[in-house]
């Protein structure tokens, strides 16, 4: 049963390659399967990086995107970042956008860094 969002955040050209290991690493930490996942999520100016895009394409994904504004509503991070807020204007990416795409759900995996990719795992109720 499909019950996973993904959030992603990524260093600028990051490729599908690099999105997939991470969110494959991060979906072991789980113990869950790409199989689970319903969405990805990130912040709008990273729609159109060609990585997130290419893993969206390949596993026929939908991508839910944020803006600022809407993710700095959410509120208090459990990891926020400093370098985040100074390039995006907000504390974080992956964490709330992973919640926000998935109404009423928890973290199962929070905030994984791997090669220049983050990675935050939401689970429905």
């Amino acid at each position: 049963m499909k019950t996973l969002t993904v959030g992603i955040g990524c260093r600028r050209n990051a490729s599908a390659r690099q999105i997939e290991s991470a969110v494959r690493a991060a979906l072991a930490l789980a113990a869950r399967s790409l199989d689970e996942v319903i969405a990805v999520a990130t912040i709008e100016s990273k729609a159109h990086e060609p990585g997130i895009a290419g893993f969206c394409a390949h596993h026929a994904l939908p991508l839910h995107t944020f803006t600022a504004g809407q993710i700095d509503a959410f509120g208090e991070l459990p990891t926020p970042s400093s370098a985040v807020r100074a390039k995006l204007g907000v504390d974080g990416v992956c964490e709330p956008c992973a919640l926000l795409a998935l109404p009423g759900a928890t973290l199962i995996v929070p905030k994984t860094v791997l090669d220049g990719v983050t990675i935050a795992i939401a689970s429905a109720p």
